[in-house]
């Protein structure tokens, strides 16, 4: 193999690495009402960096968005840290029990949530209200 191709290897696989890792947007106060407000379909994921439950969860959700990017087309996905807001506007208003809650929501209304779910399926069947 020349450099050329090595190069040209290498540049593909970097590309391939970065569509496979989903990205989040991190929460900050308001922002999840400014992109409902803006027609946005929501998947918040309420999570602690230390909780088992939150990383099975996180496994699945990346699982399943890199099989089907109609997942990242029709919503924005915003991982709310549990122990910065967890006690926050957003968690009061939704009522979030707890940390490894998901959310689905658009506009006023929320479509769907799971507290503590690690079922695969389930998780999936969440994420295709928000395809709707």
């Amino acid at each position: 193999m020349n450099r050329r191709e090595l190069l040209a290897l290498t540049g593909a696989a970097l590309l391939v690495a970065g569509r496979a890792e989903a990205s989040y947007v991190d929460y900050i106060p308001g922002l999840v009402s400014d992109r409902l407000a803006a027609g946005e379909t929501v998947f918040a994921e309420f999570y602690a960096p230390w909780c088992g439950t939150c990383r099975a969860q996180e496994r699945h959700i990346d699982a399943l968005r890199s099989e089907n990017p109609a997942y990242d087309a029709a919503m924005t996905f915003v991982r709310v840290d549990w122990d910065t807001y967890g006690r926050g506007d957003l968690a009061q208003r939704l009522q979030i029990p707890r940390r490894s809650t998901l959310v689905v929501l658009r506009g006023e209304a929320e479509l769907g949530r799971i507290v503590a779910g690690t079922r695969r399926a389930d998780i999936a069947a969440l994420m295709d209200l928000g395809l709707g």
